[in-house]
């Protein structure tokens, strides 16, 4: 699995609004959806790379592929 540093969660929340999801919740955590998935982002500065890794995979993505969103 690549190496995913630690990112911020306004980092996390502009690259999935890139890919098509939108913010439908905010409070301590920040959902998400794009219709069909639901992905919850912890207000965390930096998401530590584990949780981030669960995140992007809920997503359906690859760390690849979220790399390029950043």
């Amino acid at each position: 699995m690549p190496k995913l540093p630690g990112i911020s969660h306004q980092r996390a929340v502009q690259a999935f609004k890139k890919a098509g999801f939108r913010v439908v919740r905010e409070g301590k955590h920040i959902s998400m959806t794009d219709g069909q998935r639901i992905i919850v982002i912890p207000r965390a500065n930096p998401i530590d790379a584990f949780t981030m890794g669960g995140i992007i995979r809920d997503a359906g993505f690859t760390i690849e592929k979220f790399k390029e969103l950043l």
